[in-house]
């Protein structure tokens, strides 16, 4: 269990160097090639390009994006995350051209683990709030 921890750390703080290589790279090292992602991202791919492909998307967006967690519970081949996500719209994110407004919102992350590595991710992403604070539907 305190393996799947160390993993998760080490995930966890690629995504926060806000640097698409090192993201890209970790990535790679700590996920199965396979890795199954269910989080609300319109990709259409899978597999580790699903999870390196979200993050040039949001860095486009929230080039000062950061994902502080708050709770991590572990048991088993599980590790459940809860964050709060916050940033400032200066990119293009979901058609929406840059707004200058900063977002916070929550999420939690579900990862399944296998012979050390993540194998499958969910995310609850309240992407209401976000698309609220960027004017994008009425609140």
């Amino acid at each position: 269990m305190s393996s799947n921890k160390a993993i998760f750390q080490r995930f966890h703080e690629a995504l926060n160097s806000r640097d698409a290589a090192l993201i890209a790279a970790t990535v790679d090292e700590v996920c199965h090639p396979d890795v199954i992602f269910h989080a609300p991202v319109p990709t259409g791919v899978t597999g580790t390009r699903a999870l390196k492909e979200v993050w040039p998307v949001l860095l486009r967006g929230f080039p000062d994006i950061r994902v502080e967690v708050q709770d991590v519970i572990a048991e088993g081949d599980r590790l459940v995350s809860r964050h709060v996500v916050t940033g400032t719209h200066q990119g293009e994110f979901r058609g929406l051209p840059p707004t200058g407004r900063a977002v916070t919102y929550d999420e939690i992350f579900i990862f399944r683990f296998a012979d050390g590595r993540i194998a499958e991710l969910w995310g609850v992403v309240d992407v209401l709030t976000q698309l609220r604070q960027l004017g994008a539907v009425p609140s």
